[in-house]
């Protein structure tokens, strides 16, 4: 999938760590089984289908960036959330860039 103009963000440009990080979210949009096999410390876990229901959980005000395995869910609920009035930014290669880099995984629930 193309980002084409889509806002992207390199993992090496995110805190290793969204705990406590009131002026940025990291929405991980992975389903409940990837989550628990890792994931960032601190960021917030909606799976892609879930998301239109839950927007209210998603903080309009703070930077948000959008994380998923390798990149094609986050730009696709890059483009979704922008139609509906959310600036967002996709993780360059989701969690695999993640782990390539050596940044620190969480697991389990």
């Amino acid at each position: 999938m193309n980002a084409g103009n889509m806002s992207q963000v390199s993992v090496t440009e995110l805190p290793e760590d969204f705990t406590g990080v009131t002026d940025s979210i990291l929405l991980d949009v992975r389903e409940a089984d990837e989550w628990a096999n890792g994931h960032v410390r601190g960021a917030v876990h909606i799976p892609l289908g879930e998301v239109p229901g839950r927007l209210d959980e998603i903080d309009m005000d703070a930077e948000l960036y959008v994380i998923c395995h390798s990149g094609g869910r986050s730009i696709r609920m890059c483009q979704y959330l922008e139609q509906v009035g959310y600036e967002a930014t996709t993780v360059r290669g989701g969690m695999l860039a993640w782990a390539e880099h050596g940044r620190p995984i969480e697991t389990g629930e």
